[in-house]
């Protein structure tokens, strides 16, 4: 851990920017050290990523060619560090999807992030997501949660279950077949034999949340579609809606007082890909507490600046979806805000070009780029 002071940046502390000396010392914000010239630069929080999936493409950069795995996760610190993100919850799923998605492949992050964690600056935490009604699986999820010391869990459902009652062929099934390495019979047979067992579900689920909040797992929803499945969620214990789908679905999470997690990239983009509410209505409409990157690590700082483009937030407003809000929702209150004795979690923004040029997590530096390297050697 390093101790410096920066002298001449604008930081946004809580109460908005100025430009008061910022010192961080033996991990945490305070103290003293050498003095560091960062004039023309500004320091935020740094970004609590609070659900993201873009680890795969570094852990197989060519699907059924090139598998790595700790190497990998080393390679994600990386760039997470390099996007100012200092904690991130790694989203695995645990699914009948296979591939990528199945619990072989889990087993796989679980244990390579174990292995790299304590070895990089940046915080790699562990969120699996479970599909539903993969209902033989149960015992084994739970199990990897005991593991691995996993604090959030989130449930998915990618049954196409509408198709599947009329006996229609699902959507994309020779694609999703391949990924999983079955036949598409064989996989069509597999989610058949999923969905008529819907009825044992809900008493299924609400068993093992109840034994996952029981050990102080922190449980979420994605993609609620209404009102009805949020209250079905929060009756579980899930206070968390990810990727709400509609209006109606966010508005009832609010109401109720649950955390809303929106995807930054459909910020960026400006609507949903998958053709749901944009984010940029919710967030225009108050229903929205966190940003996270989805499947793509740049996009939470550039959704945040976006935010404030589209006059939805004013720029400490903005960056707080991206901060504060997840760390709250984490219960991570050491973190997300540039206050005495937290975390020294730090991002460095050149002001003239807003590009990130420098990263802290934790007291250690985490990324240093270009010119600003030089101010840091320069130290006094």
């Amino acid at each position: 851990m390093i101790a410096l002071s920066f002298e001449g940046a604008r930081v946004m502390r809580p109460a908005g920017w100025d430009d008061a000396c910022l010192s961080i010392a033996d991990g945490r914000i305070g103290g003293d050290g050498a003095r560091v010239d960062l004039s023309g630069y500004d320091i935020l929080p740094g970004i609590v990523d609070i659900h993201g999936d873009g680890f795969e493409r570094h852990m197989a950069p060519r699907r059924g060619a090139l598998r790595e795995s700790t190497a990998g996760v080393l390679a994600c610190a990386h760039e997470l560090a390099a996007n100012g993100i200092t904690t991130a919850m790694l989203a695995q799923f645990w699914s009948w999807e296979g591939g990528m998605r199945g619990p072989e492949f889990a087993a796989e992050v679980f244990a390579s992030v174990h292995a790299v964690a304590p070895t990089v600056p940046v915080d790699l935490r562990l969120q699996l997501r479970l599909e539903t009604h993969f209902l033989d699986s149960f015992a084994d999820a739970e199990a990897a949660v005991a593991r691995w010391g996993i604090g959030q869990v989130v449930f998915n459902d990618h049954l196409q279950h509408d198709r599947l009652a009329s006996g229609r062929k699902p959507q994309r099934l020779t694609g999703q077949a391949l990924k999983s390495g079955r036949s598409p019979e064989a996989h069509l047979a597999l989610m058949t034999a999923l969905h008529e067992r819907r009825a044992e579900v809900p008493a299924a689920l609400d068993a093992l949340c109840a034994r996952l909040r029981a050990r102080g797992v922190i449980l979420g929803s994605h993609d609620d579609r209404s009102a009805e499945d949020r209250a079905i969620w929060r009756a579980r214990g899930a206070r968390l809606s990810e990727f709400p789908e509609t209006l109606d679905a966010a508005q009832a999470a609010r109401e109720a007082g649950d955390g809303i997690v929106l995807g930054a990239p459909n910020v960026v983009r400006g609507a949903s890909h998958a053709g749901n509410i944009a984010a940029a209505e919710l967030i225009g409409n108050g229903l929205c507490d966190a940003l996270a990157s989805d499947y793509h690590y740049p996009a939470p700082a550039r959704a945040a600046s976006r935010c404030v483009e589209l006059g939805l937030r004013d720029e400490a407003g903005a960056w707080r979806l991206v901060s504060e809000g997840p760390a709250r929702l984490l219960g991570l209150h050491d973190r997300g805000r540039i206050e005495p004795g937290l975390r020294a979690d730090l991002v460095i923004r050149h002001r003239g070009t807003g590009r990130i040029a420098a990263t802290i997590a934790g007291g250690e530096i985490a990324f240093l780029s270009g010119e600003i390297a030089a101010r840091f050697l320069a130290r006094r």
